[in-house]
């Protein structure tokens, strides 16, 4: 498979406007390695191999244990991630699956246990700005280069 059009060649300023949001949540109070995760299990739910492979090596690189980022995918049945980080992985689902059902009141009220309202909008932004890159990633037929 090869890669189709690059936006950030072919529309700099729109890709730059996607930037700007990337830059917000990176800037948030969400810590970083919880944003790596949030951006990993997105992008599985996704099955966007690019931006897989790039968030797994960032992940490690903020100091994420290899068995965590591994086993994002199976949150539910991991003893490895708090409460807090298991009510975003389900937000990441509600989410990026948004047409199934929308955020559930379960979800968000359990949200609200852990996080302020600016800390919910954070996490809001970071999913949305990650499900985004995705589908560009994906229509754009990127593909991760193999390390060597």
């Amino acid at each position: 498979m090869s890669a189709r059009f690059n936006l950030m060649k072919e529309n700099s300023e729109a890709y730059a406007t996607l930037g700007k949001l990337d830059t917000l949540g990176r800037e948030s109070s969400i810590p970083k390695k919880l944003q790596e995760l949030i951006k990993i299990y997105a992008s599985s739910l996704n099955h966007c191999a690019f931006c897989i492979d790039m968030h797994t090596k960032e992940a490690l690189e903020n100091g994420e244990s290899i068995q965590r980022v591994v086993g994002v995918n199976a949150w539910r049945e991991a003893p490895f991630y708090s409460d807090q980080e298991r009510v975003v992985l389900e937000l990441v689902e509600e989410v990026t699956f948004i047409h199934q059902h929308g955020v559930s009141d379960a979800v968000y009220s359990e949200l609200e246990k852990h996080y302020d309202e600016k800390q919910i909008g954070e996490l809001y932004l970071l999913i949305a700005t990650i499900n985004a890159y995705n589908r560009l990633g994906i229509m754009s037929q990127l593909q991760p280069k193999e390390d060597k």
